[in-house]
């Protein structure tokens, strides 16, 4: 399954952010935003249970994300 999530964060640096999100095999892509989000990641999943457990693990978790925002892909 593919999902996109939008990513709030806290004063840190983005890019740093960013470099570490794209180590996952998990991220398909991922870019800096202007605006409200400031990064939006594309991930491809096995199933719901698994994405909820990689956001929680990987970037909520992390101590600079003040919110996310997830984006099911229901038909491409």
């Amino acid at each position: 399954m593919k999902a996109f999530v939008l990513i709030s964060l806290k004063e840190c640096d983005e890019k740093n952010f960013l470099e570490e999100l794209r180590k996952h095999s998990e991220v398909k892509h991922a870019y800096v935003l202007f605006g409200e989000w400031d990064i939006i990641a594309e991930l491809e999943m096995t199933n719901a249970e698994d994405l909820g457990t990689f956001i929680m693990d990987n970037i909520r978790s992390k101590e600079c994300v003040k919110l996310t925002s997830s984006l099911v892909v229901a038909s491409q």
